[in-house]
C-alpha cells in the first residue's frame, strides 16, 4: 500500500471530523455529462447531458453550433451512443417489460435502438421489424454502395419461438431485414466489407458446446468445436486482416484474443487480455484496428498500425499522471474523445488531436463536484488468511488523517467481475461523509488474474466472504481504520456479501446494507432457470454451481435462512423493476428478519432496475444508505476501545 501517499494527507478540519463536502446529491445524481462520442469524420461530438432528471442528446459542431435532442421521461433508459457514419447517431436505450401480447416472452430488460439522422433531424427505430424492436449486440457498420449499412445482433420471430438473428439496417432507406436467423441458444456473426456473412458461431447451452463456421470460396464450413460449460469463446468480427476472423477465448489460464484464417488453419494468438472491453474497427473494410483492456490497475490500448499507436501514445504524454479511457476515435485515428481521471481530481472529458498535439476540455462528468470533494484512491495489496494474494482500492475521506478511520467495506457485484481504479461515484460519496471505503477484488473476481478467478470455485459465502474481512484486519493492523467501526455495503452480489457479513462472517461489522442482493440462493436460481429455455437454464445452474458449490447445500450460505443469527442492523434497498435479482429476494429477507424479530429497514425504489438507471431513485438509494451508516456507524464518533473483527 502507498502509505507515503496517505501520510501526505493533511488534517484540515478543525471543528469536525467530517469535512465540508459537496451535497450528497452531487454524487448520487446521474452524471452531468457522459457517453461522449466524436463522429467518424471529426466534424461533430455527441454526448448525453443531464440537468436534474432531464436527459438530452447534445451535438456540438467542430466549427460551432449546438443541437439538443431531449429524451422523453418514461420507461426508456439511455444506454449508449454510437456513430454509424458521419450523419447517423445510433441511440440505445432499454425498457423493462415483455415484448408484446402476441409473443411468448418473460418480463425482462430489453435493449432497443433508434437512428438519429443528423442531416434531416429525424428519429427511427433501427430494428423496426414488427413486432420485435430489440437488439442484443454491438453495431457493425459497413459502407456499401456509398450508403451506411448497420449489421447488429437482434431477435426474430419463428412460429412461437424467439430466435437470435443478424439484422441488416439500411439507414438511408429506413429498411431493416433479417440477414440471418439461427436456432442456436446464442449466435454471433462476422460480416465483410460487402455485407456478406463470412463467419458465424453458435452455442448449445444444454450440451455446453461452442462451434464456429467459416466461409471460404462461397462455402460455409464447420471449423471449430469446443466444450464450453461455463464461459464460451466469442466471435468478435474480422481479424487484423480481412482474410481472418477474430475470436476471444476464455480459459482457465486467462483470456486471449486471437484470429483464425477464413481459408482454414490454426488459431493464432494476438494478445492475452483481462477483458477486452473495447474494440476498434477500421471504417473502410471492417478489420480489427486495435483494442482496449484493463490490465492490472491500468487501461491499456493497443493499435496494430504503428502510426495509430504513436498517436495514442502522444495522448498519454499530454495527460501525465492521469488514467485515460478512450471513448471514441475518428476514422483516421488521429482524434480521440477521452475520459481523464486524475487521482484526487473529478473525472472530465477531453478531445485530443494528435496532429497539433493538443487537448480541449469538453466538460466535467459531475458538475457539482470539485477537486476538494474527491478522496484519494490508493492501491492496496494484502494476503488472505490462507495466503492468497489479494488487492483492491482504498478511497480515503478528503482531508482526514489516515488513522483510526471508520470503514465501509464495499464489495463489487458479479461475482465474475472486478473493481477498477479511478473515480467511483458511490465510494466517493461515502468517503465524502468521513468514511474510508474498501473495495476488494476477492477470489472469484474476473479480469485480475486467472489464479484469483479460479480460487473462487465453490467459495461463495466462504473464502470469498472472508477475503473481505481479511482486508479489514489488514487495514486495522496498519492502524488506518478502527476495526470496531466497520460496516459493509454492496449491490447485487455485493448485496449478498453484505447480508452474508451479518450472518456468515459475524463479529466484523456494525451494520450491513444490501442493495438488490440475493438472500435465498436456491429460490433465486429457480427463478432464473424458469425464465430460460432448457439449455440456458442448465447453463445458469452450472454458473451458480461453480461459485456456490454443492447446490443441495445452499441453505448453509443463504442469509435469509439464517436470519436468526443476525446481531446488527440491516438495510434492504431494491428496485421494483429489477430483472436480474428479483425484488422478491429482498422481500424474502425482510420476512425472515421480521419473523426472527431482528432490526431492519426496507426501502423500495419504484420503477428502478438492477443498475440504478434513474436519477431520482439513485439519489434515494444513496441518501438511505448514507443515513443508515451515519445512524449506526457515525463518522465523527471517537475511536472505540474494544476492537471488533480482529479474530
Amino acid at each position: 500500500m502507498k502509505l507515503a501517499g496517505l501520510a501526505a494527507l493533511v488534517w484540515a478540519c478543525a471543528s469536525s471530523l467530517v469535512c465540508h463536502a459537496a451535497p450528497l446529491e452531487a454524487y448520487g445524481r446521474l452524471p452531468s455529462l457522459e457517453d461522449v462520442r466524436i463522429s467518424p469524420d471529426g466534424q461533430r461530438i455527441a454526448m448525453v447531458a443531464t440537468e436534474g432528471d432531464v436527459r438530452s442528446i447534445v451535438l456540438k459542431g467542430a466549427s460551432g453550433g449546438l443541437t439538443k435532442l431531449k429524451l422523453e421521461a418514461g420507461s426508456l433508459k439511455l444506454r449508449d451512443l454510437e456513430w454509424a457514419g458521419p450523419n447517423h447517431l445510433i441511440i440505445s436505450a432499454s425498457f423493462t417489460g415483455s415484448l408484446g401480447p402476441n409473443i411468448i416472452t418473460h418480463r425482462d430488460e430489453w435493449l432497443h435502438a433508434v437512428d438519429f439522422d443528423v442531416s434531416h433531424g429525424t428519429l427511427r427505430p433501427i430494428a423496426y421489424h414488427p413486432p420485435i424492436d430489440i437488439i442484443s449486440g454491438p453495431l457493425m457498420v459497413r459502407t456499401i454502395g456509398g450508403r451506411p449499412i448497420v449489421f447488429v445482433d437482434g431477435l426474430a420471430e419463428s412460429g412461437q419461438k424467439i430466435l437470435p438473428a443478424l439484422l441488416r439496417v439500411d439507414l438511408d432507406a429506413g429498411l431493416t431485414t433479417n440477414a440471418e436467423v439461427s436456432d442456436a441458444d446464442r449466435a454471433e456473426f462476422a460480416v465483410d466489407s460487402n455485407g456478406s456473412i463470412v463467419a458465424d458461431s453458435w452455442y448449445d447451452a444444454a450440451k455446453g458446446l461452442w462451434g464456429l463456421n467459416l466461409s471460404h470460396d462461397g462455402q460455409m464450413t464447420p471449423t471449430a468445436l469446443t466444450g464450453a460449460p461455463q464461459g464460451f469463446p466469442s466471435l468478435l468480427g474480422l481479424g487484423r486482416d480481412v482474410h481472418f476472423v477474430a475470436v476471444e477465448i476464455d480459459s482457465d489460464t486467462g483470456d486471449t484474443i486471437g484470429e483464425i484464417p477464413l481459408a482454414g488453419g490454426k488459431w493464432l494468438a494476438i494478445s492475452a487480455v483481462s477483458d477486452a472491453e473495447q474494440l476498434f474497427w477500421d471504417s473502410k473494410d471492417g478489420h480489427l484496428a486495435g483494442f482496449g483492456d484493463l490490465q492490472g490497475d491500468a487501461f491499456v490500448y493497443r493499435f496494430f498500425d504503428p502510426a495509430d499507436q504513436r498517436a495514442w501514445d502522444a495522448a498519454l504524454a499530454i495527460f501525465p499522471g492521469d488514467t485515460l479511457r478512450l471513448t471514441s476515435i475518428t476514422d483516421d485515428r488521429r482524434r480521440f474523445a477521452v475520459l481523464a481521471e486524475g487521482n484526487g481530481q473529478p473525472p472530465a472529458y477531453y478531445l485530443f488531436d494528435a496532429t497539433p498535439g493538443t487537448k480541449t476540455l469538453i466538460g466535467p462528468v459531475y458538475s457539482g463536484i470539485s477537486a476538494s470533494d474527491v478522496g484519494q484512491v490508493e492501491n492496496i495489496a494484502f494476503k488472505a488468511a490462507d495466503g492468497l494474494a489479494l488487492s483492491g482500492y482504498l478511497t480515503m475521506p478528503p482531508s482526514r488523517a489516515p488513522r483510526n478511520l471508520p470503514l465501509v467495506v464495499f464489495p463489487h457485484g458479479g461475482p465474475s467481475a472486478r473493481d477498477e481504479p479511478g473515480f467511483d461515484w458511490w465510494a466517493q460519496a461515502m468517503a465524502s461523509r468521513g468514511y474510508a471505503v474498501l473495495r476488494v477484488n476477492y477470489r472469484g473476481s474476473a479480469g485480475v488474474t486467472p489464479a484469483l478467478r479460479a480460487a473462487g470455485v465453490g467459495q461463495m459465502g466462504r473464502k470469498m466472504q472472508t477475503d473481505l474481512s481479511d482486508g479489514v484486519r489488514y487495514l486495522a493492523g496498519e492502524g488506518i481504520i478502527d476495526p470496531a467501526r466497520v460496516c459493509i455495503v454492496g449491490a447485487s452480489y455485493g448485496g449478498y456479501a453484505a447480508l452474508a457479513g451479518a450472518t456468515l462472517d459475524q463479529g466484523v461489522y456494525r451494520c450491513a446494507a444490501s442493495v438488490a442482493g440475493v438472500s435465498d440462493i436456491a429460490r433465486h436460481i429457480d427463478w432464473a432457470k424458469s425464465r430460460e429455455r432448457k439449455g440456458a437454464a442448465l447453463e445458469t445452474e452450472r454458473y451458480w454451481q461453480a461459485y456456490a458449490g454443492d447446490l443441495t447445500k445452499l441453505s448453509q450460505i443463504s442469509p435469509a435462512l439464517m436470519a436468526n443469527k443476525v446481531a446488527i442492523p440491516i438495510l434492504l434497498v431494491h428496485g421494483k423493476d429489477d430483472m436480474v435479482v428479483t425484488y422478491n429476494q429482498s422481500q424474502i429477507m425482510a420476512d425472515a428478519l421480521s419473523r426472527a424479530h431482528k432490526p431492519f429497514d426496507f426501502v423500495t425504489l419504484k420503477g428502478e432496475d438492477h443498475w440504478l438507471s434513474r436519477g431520482v431513485t439513485r439519489e434515494q438509494m444513496l441518501e438511505a444508505v448514507v443515513a443508515f451508516l451515519e445512524k449506526y456507524n457515525p463518522p465523527d464518533a471517537p475511536p472505540q476501545a474494544n476492537a471488533a473483527g480482529t479474530h
